[in-house]
């Protein structure tokens, strides 16, 4: 797309038009409320349906997880983090007791605290130094027992850890033989089920007949079919919940008889994946399932709950997820989401038929103009559907706009329609947002999936630059005003984008991105380990193939870049080294090249602090004004940013 001939098919008049519509775009929505800390948030109830725990800043402005006493209003905090802020929160089945996690300025070593409501006591259950540990499952037979894995005896493998909730004592439950990457609980609270890698690139299945048996191997899918997983044991324990892909091209929730070996499909579509799920964790069943292929929709499987969510999706505005349920299951927690309004949480009173208003995450955004997010179809050059979705400024003509192409990371992900705040922001600043699902991502099937393996700066790139080209071909952009933003993989593609694609952007904005393949894939956790082979099969091989990981790595391509560069980086990164960003701003400063560079010293991948999040977005905001031309807010002094 040469920037000449498209500068002389804009005419003057058009420029002119675009720049005095600026006015009639609406007011400026702080940064702090688009991008900052939610005033309320995450909200579930505990098991006895008693109690409800949600996060919230404290008056230091730091998340905290607070409980309230359902029908009082005795909002209280139940945690003292003093800087990071927690985000994960879980309630146990043992009286007025609930989990958190935490890790060290973005390391991912995750901590699981307890917290005792009565007591007020909090308790290190995993006090490991350098220690990942995640909870794995509870079960309402033994609430004073937590199982988590925790990768303590070798940083490249996670065995499973019985905690008692009331000592604290953690006793090794299951060894882990060498290669396992994920386990499966039964109905019994037994670790009997177990996920591989195998050595060709795929995936194995091992089930035990109970804890001291002999592990069995029950299923071999090979690499196009790895992403298939277990989800749970039926409540007999003698069949298996699985989402496979297995002689079909999308994933679908598949139920398995392990007797018989027999598999029953439960729900499949062709041209989208299984995916989020309603399920009932106590009578071990699968209640609904949803398919997105471009907005979500729910496949009601269990009749008993038909009746309520055709209420819920009725009485909610926009789609609604049962996030959180009592044990009885009578008192539902869900939320409501929407591309144009943050989202909205409200208590469903099943018996009753009855919903509750709770909160919204932010209520300043209840009022105003957001801008609406559409699903598109966008054909790449080898005819290759590319589900987009397109937001457009609010107040202004959809013509000749700047857009911001937004990149998801993963890049084994996907972008989906609903409330974005980055989206918003970009929006409201005057710029078109577009993001792609380009070949890679997932949710889409395998065929779509596996089309970008070894495609890193190749065809995946190639699908940014064909959505982007339809944008203009159907007016709704100025192609001499595009940026490319994006973290991590998305990040990647920013840099990709300033080197293998010179004149095609205005400016890039790359967030925790590799710049050189050899040493990302060189320097990845240990826990990763195991999964090298994925890598080697959908980037390229690093023992036999560093040549080619360095054709598709822009650090070696700097020489090309015409555009200013912002790069920003956590200096805790365990995912993307702090040295992936380090070396290509070494050699842009060295080449003259110009580049924007934040490091934040307490970050890891992303910017989870709030003044550190700021900060960023106060930074790429202006970036991007200078060189799109959009609207900018002035910048803060953020007292804790680095």
């Amino acid at each position: 797309m040469p920037r000449v001939c498209w500068l002389c098919l804009v005419p003057l008049g058009l420029l002119i038009s675009a720049s005095a519509t600026r006015a009639d775009l609406p007011p400026l929505i702080p940064r702090s409320i688009l991008l900052g800390n939610p005033v309320k948030a995450s909200p579930s109830v505990s098991p006895d349906g008693k109690y409800l725990a949600y996060l919230a800043p404290d008056q230091k402005n730091v998340l905290q997880v607070w409980v309230r006493t359902l029908g009082k209003n005795d909002d209280r905090p139940v945690t003292n983090d003093k800087k990071r802020g927690i985000r994960t929160h879980l309630w146990t089945y043992a009286p007025h007791t609930l989990l958190f996690l935490q890790d060290n300025e973005g390391d991912e070593n995750s901590h699981v605290f307890s917290v005792h409501l009565t007591s007020k006591i909090i308790r290190d259950l995993t006090p490991f130094v350098g220690v990942r540990a995640q909870p794995i499952a509870m079960h309402h037979d033994f609430p004073n027992e937590l199982l988590v894995t925790m990768n303590l005896e070798n940083p490249r493998l996670y065995d499973v850890y019985r905690i008692n909730l009331n000592t604290g004592a953690c006793l090794l439950d299951t060894k882990n033989p060498g290669d396992v990457v994920s386990w499966e609980i039964d109905p019994k609270f037994k670790v009997r089920g177990a996920q591989a890698p195998t050595r060709a690139g795929g995936s194995e299945l091992r089930i035990r007949a109970d804890e001291k048996a002999p592990w069995k191997t029950l299923l071999t899918w090979g690499p196009e079919d790895a992403d298939g997983h277990i989800i749970d044991f039926t409540a007999d324990g003698q069949g298996l919940w699985l989402n496979t892909s297995e002689n079909r091209n999308t994933l679908a929730l598949v139920k398995y008889d392990l007797k018989t070996g027999k598999e029953q499909v439960l729900a499949s579509t062709p041209n989208a994946d299984a995916g989020s799920l309603i399920y009932d964790g106590i009578a071990h069943k699968v209640q609904a399932v949803s398919f997105d292929r471009g907005k979500p929709k729910w496949e009601i499987l269990d009749p008993s709950i038909a009746e309520d969510m055709k209420f819920l999706e009725k009485e909610c505005s926009g789609f609604p997820l049962v996030v959180s349920r009592d044990q009885a299951r009578k008192v539902w927690v869900v939320a409501c989401t929407q591309d144009v309004k943050p989202p909205r949480y409200y208590l469903y009173d099943r018996p009753g038929k009855k919903l509750t208003f709770l909160f919204t995450t932010q209520p300043a955004l209840e009022k105003v103009a957001l801008a609406p997010t559409k699903p598109v179809l966008i054909k790449a050059r080898d005819g290759l559907e590319l589900v987009c979705y397109l937001t457009l400024p609010v107040g202004i003509p959809h013509k000749n706009l700047p857009l911001v192409l937004t990149v998801h990371g993963g890049p084994w992900a996907r972008d989906t329609w609903g409330f974005n705040p980055q989206t918003q922001w970009l929006a409201n600043r005057g710029y078109a947002v577009l993001a792609v699902n380009y070949r890679g991502s997932t949710g889409f099937g395998k065929k779509f999936l596996h089309a970008g393996d070894r495609e890193w700066a190749g065809k995946m790139h190639d699908d940014l630059l064909d959505a982007v080209t339809w944008t203009v071909k159907e007016g709704y952009v100025d192609a001499r005003k595009v940026a490319i933003f994006g973290g991590s993989y998305g990040g990647y593609a920013a840099l990709v984008g300033a080197t293998f694609t010179p004149d095609f952007f205005r400016c890039a904005v790359d967030i925790v991105g590799p710049s050189n393949l050899v040493t990302l894939l060189r320097s990845i956790p240990p826990y990763w380990e195991p999964m090298k082979k994925q890598f080697a099969l959908r980037v390229g091989d690093l023992d036999k193939e560093e040549e080619f990981l360095k054709s598709r790595s822009p650090l070696f391509k700097v020489d090309r870049i015409k555009i200013p560069l912002l790069i920003a980086q956590g200096a805790n990164d365990p995912r993307v080294k702090q040295a992936e960003s380090e070396q290509i701003v070494e050699a842009l400063r060295k080449a003259g090249k110009p580049v924007e560079y934040l490091l934040f010293k307490d970050e890891g991948h992303g910017f989870v602090r709030p003044e550190n999040r700021l900060k960023f977005y106060a930074a790429a905001e202006a970036f991007l004004a200078k060189h799109l031309g959009g609207r900018a807010e002035p910048a803060q002094e953020e007292k804790s940013a680095r």
